[in-house]
């Protein structure tokens, strides 16, 4: 129950009054999967109930039984939450395992039908099922979200307002769900096209401009009970109330756990070099949102294989090559990080094909949408055959 919203609004204000920059918060959502056939499986509950100290306060619920989260807490360095995220994908996939169920981690299953999944048991979850009904049935997808410190709030506000013209990219860069309900759809992120373009409040958010223009959207969502609490607001880029962060949604959960860290490390990135433009009194490339809407339509459709629009020069640009631009772009803040070495791997992800581009060479050659799942789920859990030589 929040408090009154002006009491409420001035929380938020104090949150990102006393951020730190650049702490790092990583979450990634699993498929609870039948180890034999490889469906869906409902198994949420007793994967969290079942799982030993440490483990159980970091996993989270997220709408259907069949589906997992786990997260870091806030750490000080991305290295330190890369170091946590994979001890804990590494401990949660062991502990399903030894359990009798196996996980995956790509941003839609492949065959199992939407019908056949079990909204779990929580307030929160039956609130979103009671608002949303069948949109919310449908949402069977999986993605990765990061939290980065931003002091200041209208700092925070204007990196976000900056961030969404390159969500595409980093969608672009991620893409891992080829398939849906037994279907090769030919998209790059069919999980994208299932959440983003079904769910309110979703998407690509307006330009504010300032914590002023928000709040006063904030404020009106509220007053008319449009929304109950903050995070019914679904934004791929948005500034987190309850942790003083810019939330970075935009991606699809990744197979392995280096293409998480890859995609992260260009997020986290771009993310300092916008605020130290904001503090350099820079001026910010904020796009507007039918520019960036043509783009994140070609990142859904074609990935990795498409291209992008450069709007500045009025000219497509190969996707791999985008990519590259705005990594060398940011490269100066990475390097400040300490993270040059995770945004080099985004080159290995480019060289050597996303989870969409892997997927969708393996249909073209004949695999059956069964074999291509078992091959991403066993490339998933990987991870502990490895820990365990």
């Amino acid at each position: 129950m929040l408090p009154d919203t002006d009491t409420y609004l001035a929380q938020v204000e104090e949150r990102f009054a006393t951020s730190t920059d650049f702490t790092i918060g990583l979450e990634e959502e699993y498929q609870i999967l039948d180890p034999g056939s490889l469906a869906l499986t409902d198994g949420f509950e007793l994967l969290r109930d079942s799982a030993p100290d440490g483990m159980r306060e970091r996993i989270l619920g997220e709408l259907i039984s069949s589906e997992i989260e786990v997260a870091t807490p806030r750490c000080e360095s991305f290295a330190e939450a890369a170091r946590d995220v994979v001890a804990r994908r590494l401990g949660l996939f062991g502990h399903a395992r030894d359990q009798g169920y196996t996980l995956g981690a790509t941003g839609t299953h492949a065959f199992s039908p939407w019908q056949d999944q079990r909204i779990i048991d929580t307030p929160h979850y039956h609130a979103v099922e009671d608002k949303l009904k069948y949109v919310a049935w449908r949402n069977n997808t999986w993605s990765q979200h990061i939290h980065i410190g931003v002091r200041g709030i209208d700092r925070a506000i204007a990196v976000c307002d900056a961030m969404r013209g390159f969500l595409p990219h980093l969608l672009a860069l991620s893409a891992n769900s080829p398939c849906i309900d037994g279907v090769w759809t030919h998209l790059h992120s069919a999980r994208t096209q299932t959440f983003v373009r079904m769910f309110p409040r979703c998407g690509i958010p307006d330009i504010f401009g300032d914590w002023a223009a928000q709040r006063r959207y904030f404020e009106l969502l509220f007053a008319t009970d449009s929304i109950q609490e903050f995070t019914q607001v679904w934004w791929s880029v948005r500034p987190h109330h309850t942790y003083g962060t810019v939330e970075v949604r935009i991606c699809d959960v990744q197979t392995e756990p280096w293409q998480t860290l890859a995609v992260h490390a260009l997020a986290l990135s771009l993310v300092a070099t916008l605020a130290g433009m904001v503090d350099e009194g820079r001026p910010l490339p904020v796009r507007e949102t039918r520019w960036i809407e043509e783009n994140l339509w070609r990142a859904i459709r074609y990935g990795l294989d498409g291209k992008l629009v450069d709007w500045d020069r009025g000219v497509e640009v190969p996707a791999g090559e985008a990519l590259r631009e705005l990594v060398e772009w940011s490269r100066p803040a990475a390097e400040a990080l300490d993270v040059g070495a995770y945004l080099n791997d985004v080159e290995r992800l480019l060289r050597e094909g996303n989870g969409a581009q892997r997927q969708g060479r393996l249909l073209a050659a004949g695999a059956s949408i069964h074999d291509v799942h078992a091959e991403a789920v066993a490339l998933a859990n990987a991870i502990l055959d490895d820990d365990r030589r």
